[in-house]
């Protein structure tokens, strides 16, 4: 089989065995396992009906919240395709086996610019089966963060490069925004750790275009994922994003083997441990393979003088080395005042950086030998995966299997639970009625709704004629968003309650009431900020074409 070709096989079957548990055995219901069933549900119902999502119904008990601002789409949108073209009970398998493979196909492709296809192909299924990817897929189902795997190795390569363009940095960097914000987040300082390694490192004569394309990537890739990252950056005053960082979920209370007052959450920070602890050790007998003991290939590594080659293993050891350092207490100040870094929660999660490193650097210690690497990636993967299920599975507890939660979120009652860092201001959960029905009217505008109504979310549109002056109250969130039209007008009173749904104050007579979610200025200035880095990009990529042509 030409050498091109094994890949875009051998991966996808590789990671169909790391999946073949899941297949016979069915899902593993991890740690995020609900949530992003949810958000797969909710942007299905939403596609399906041709609206592009931002707003979840079904949280807060069908009163919403504005998840889909803040949480990237990439995921959830592939989870929604998935979910409308099969079964909605296979589609968290079939998610993770297009995953892993699109991870393994990242670092082969990345990797073989620098090393013989062989070893490329081999570190790639190991990437694909590293112990951080499958504590991912099994058992923190945290699908966002797995689907970055795809672009972290695409991230790194960009700024390996002999030659960094700014395409090349720009869209992994936007991939990765669009993604997981955490995983974004560690993806940019990690580029900009290689570059600053580069610009110390003697040796490279292309210091300047380095840090001006690297630069010019990175503020490109920002502009080609604004159309999310704008109004995700500017509404997050809208909602209590910093419940996301209470004690307990900030990243000082989480570095390795460290206690907090939560012994359910020791236990997950107890295993997260004992990977990171696993993965840097491969990761240390790997460049201590390169650097000390390993012999000299017989057969030359790939001629493509795409990446710092003779700088690798450097550049990628000193990455590991601040990775480590970011898991340990010393790196407490960094955490704190470092931007947007301590949203990262867990320290750990700079795994998945390292993850992609360990697969550089195997790629560079296996490109000094022979390899028969259909055989071998095959093996490899087997021998990580199958142990790596057995683990890390979750039972599945019957309320909590797919189809179970597909029959509660299709019925109207009783929604679902609501996300404490997406839920508007001043909105308190804990004086939020689960049964609230669509609607009521009150007297005074803080009046929990009559007993014994059905449950369900706010209608879009309503008649009402109240005999005299009263209150409407809502079954949904109060945020900026969303505008309430009485008889052609909007009604700009919004009455405060505790549990923050939309209450107005209602005149006597005939009321036809119009409830839509607006754009908002901020969202269209995404819009148009995407679409001009858009036509930059393209642009870009085309002149690199004719300069290509032109060597």
């Amino acid at each position: 089989m030409p050498q091109d070709r094994r890949p875009l096989i051998l991966l996808p079957l590789a990671a169909l065995i790391a999946i073949t548990p899941l297949i016979f055995h069915g899902c593993s219901c991890g740690h995020d396992f609900d949530f992003h069933l949810i958000n797969w549900f909710e942007a299905a119902r939403q596609l399906a009906h041709a609206t592009f999502p931002r707003w979840a119904n079904t949280p807060a008990w069908n009163a919403g919240e504005p998840r889909f601002v803040f949480y990237p789409p990439l995921s959830w949108l592939l989870g929604a395709l998935l979910g409308l073209l099969m079964p909605w009970t296979w589609t968290p398998i079939a998610f993770t086996w297009v995953v892993l493979t699109g991870a393994g196909l990242s670092l082969y492709y990345a990797a073989r610019n620098f090393a013989s296809p062989d070893a490329a192909l081999v570190a790639a299924a190991l990437y694909l089966t590293n112990p951080y990817i499958l504590y991912t897929a099994y058992e923190r189902t945290a699908y966002a963060e797995l689907m970055a795997a795809i672009w972290i190795p695409l991230a790194l390569s960009a700024v390996l490069r002999s030659r960094v363009t700014v395409p090349s940095v720009a869209i992994p960097i936007a991939l990765l925004w669009l993604t997981n914000a955490p995983a974004a987040v560690m993806g940019c300082y990690a580029m900009a750790v290689i570059v600053l390694i580069r610009l110390v490192l003697p040796g490279d004569a292309r210091r300047l275009p380095l840090a001006l394309n690297a630069a010019a990537g990175a503020l490109l890739g920002l502009g080609l994922a604004s159309f999310y990252l704008l109004p995700a950056a500017y509404e997050r005053r809208f909602v209590q994003i910093n419940m996301a960082i209470l004690p307990g979920l900030r990243p000082w209370d989480n570095f390795l083997f460290q206690h907090t007052a939560d012994p359910e959450h020791d236990v997950v920070l107890r295993v997260a441990s004992m990977v990171a602890i696993l993965l840097i050790t491969l990761t240390a007998l790997t460049f201590t393979w390169i650097f000390l003991g390993a012999p000299q290939s017989r057969t030359p590594p790939s001629s493509k003088p795409a990446a710092v080659t003779s700088r690798l293993g450097p550049i990628l050891g000193i990455l590991s080395l601040a990775i480590f350092f970011m898991l340990t207490p010393l790196s407490a100040p960094l955490w704190r005042y470092l931007p947007e870094l301590r949203f990262l929660q867990f320290p750990w999660r700079f795994l998945a950086v390292l993850g992609a490193v360990f697969g550089f650097a195997l790629t560079l210690a296996l490109s000094r030998f022979r390899l028969r690497g259909s055989v071998a990636a095959l093996l490899c993967a087997a021998a990580f995966a199958l142990p790596g299920y057995r683990v890390f599975h979750q039972y599945c507890y019957p309320e909590d299997t797919v189809a179970e939660r597909l029959t509660v979120f299709r019925s109207a009652d009783p929604g679902t639970d609501p996300t404490d860092e997406y839920t508007p201001v001043p909105a308190d959960n804990d004086f939020h009625n689960h049964q609230n029905p669509g609607y009521w009217l009150a007297e005074k505008p803080d009046v929990t709704a009559p007993e014994f109504a059905t449950p369900g979310p706010a209608p879009r549109q309503l008649n009402l004629s109240p005999s005299e002056p009263t209150n409407l109250v809502l079954n949904l969130r109060n945020y900026p968003a969303w505008t309430v039209i009485r008889n052609g007008s909007p009604v700009s009173t919004r009455l405060a309650r505790k549990d923050g749904l939309i209450a107005i104050p209602l005149p006597a007579g005939p009321s036809h009431l119009e409830i839509t979610y607006a754009t908002l200025r901020d969202q269209k200035l995404g819009y148009l900020v995407s679409v001009l880095s858009g036509a930059i990009l393209g642009s870009l990529i085309l002149r690199e074409r004719r300069r290509t042509r032109s060597l």
